[in-house]
């Protein structure tokens, strides 16, 4: 085993080695500009981002032409969310999202409400779960964009993606997706979901850092983005800039790698994680934050009560990396802001732990982690 057992990721996961050599010859052999159509060079770099455009429309159930590449997942969602308000506030400025969405969500949302958007914030409850009739009153004349997650980062439940489409549909409303935790994990098909607008990223699916793509829905509607820079008229002019050519191609890759071995990834991840939580909370003080009926297969999320949470995790991550929260707020020192929507108390929020498992976790590495945490947790409530 390798220490500390790495269970983070959810945070982001490790290149996958058929994914990095596939990258390889674009960075100093076949390293020409994708828009440079006058040359060799850059047929080459062309042909590889298109071949990497239809195994990311494969994986998601989209055409190749409604791929827009960006540079992550938090970049798509301000694309989407942005260049959805910037284009359609002269029809409305209403805005629905939740209180557990992904900071990247939250943060963009309250950013359009400061220059005139209206946001209703759908609250959840004690497992994280939006009520649809809500939702379905929450709709007004003018509202243009529906936005709630796949599956949540934190907690990993999954949201009921086909009935919110169906109900953004029928009441002619944008639903726009933040699937970072669920593509590669779930089988997503923006089709049966009912989906205009989806974003991920590379790095949750074994591919690199700094790439992540954008669906954006060609008919029935037609969704129109206003850009958020200038400059080429790149992806269709809704992202202009050179293409990062080695990280689309590897983006294809780990689309392509986890079509072809989801099932059995599936099947595997989630009896570690059914391992995992059966062990965990057969220690007495040990509470699960989430649906386990309607959660991501390699995610838990466990609480633990009657102990300080930093100091507790502190201990922990001598041995495993895991984490309190997402990884984009865990500079801050405030119990999560996910699990305190739940209705969790201070105590167990700031002291509950987000196990996210992976390719290659083994039930070894579960077996050690369990013992581990049982050891400093009966440490800490007998000393307290």
């Amino acid at each position: 085993m390798n220490y500390p057992i790495y269970l983070d990721h959810n945070a982001t996961t490790p290149v996958d080695a058929r994914v990095l050599e596939t990258m390889l010859p674009y960075f100093s052999e076949d390293y020409g500009n994708a828009a440079s159509r006058s040359h060799a060079y850059g047929w080459v770099a062309e042909e590889a981002v298109s071949i990497a455009r239809e195994q990311v429309a494969d994986l998601i159930g989209a055409d190749k032409t409604e791929i827009i590449f960006t540079s992550g997942a938090t970049e798509s969602i301000n694309l989407a969310m942005q260049g959805v308000y910037h284009t359609y506030s002269v029809k409305g400025q209403h805005i629905i999202t939740c209180n557990t969405e992904h900071k990247a969500v939250v943060d963009t949302a309250k950013h359009l409400e400061s220059i005139g958007a209206e946001l209703t914030m759908l609250h959840v409850d004690g497992k994280g779960r939006i009520d649809l009739e809500d939702l379905k009153q929450s709709i007004r004349p003018d509202t243009i964009l529906i936005t709630l997650m796949y599956a949540n980062n934190e907690t990993g439940l999954i949201h009921p993606i086909k009935e919110i489409g169906a109900i953004a549909k029928a009441k002619g409303v944008i639903f726009f997706c933040d699937a970072t935790q669920a593509v590669g994990k779930l089988p997503v098909d923006v089709q049966a979901d009912g989906i205009d607008l989806l974003a991920f990223s590379a790095h949750k699916i074994y591919g690199p850092k700094g790439v992540g793509a954008l669906y954006v829905r060609r008919r029935d509607p037609r969704v129109k983005l206003k850009p958020l820079q200038y400059g080429g008229g790149h992806e269709r002019g809704m992202r202009s800039g050179t293409l990062n050519v080695p990280g689309i191609v590897g983006l294809g890759k780990a689309c392509e790698l986890y079509k072809t071995f989801r099932d059995k990834e599936f099947i595997e991840l989630k009896s570690l994680r059914d391992h995992l939580n059966h062990e965990l909370l057969n220690i007495p003080g040990t509470v699960l934050n989430s649906d386990p009926d309607h959660c991501l297969p390699h995610v838990t999320n466990i609480g633990f009560e009657g102990v300080e949470g930093t100091v507790f995790v502190s201990r922990l991550i001598k041995h495993m990396a895991i984490s309190t929260g997402s990884a984009c707020t865990s500079a801050t020192l405030e119990p999560s802001y996910v699990l305190k929507a739940m209705g969790l108390p201070d105590q167990l929020a700031g002291a509950s732990v987000r196990f996210s498992l992976g390719r290659g976790t083994t039930k070894e590495e579960i077996d050690f982690v369990v013992g581990k945490v049982r050891e400093v947790y009966e440490e800490f409530k007998n000393f307290s």
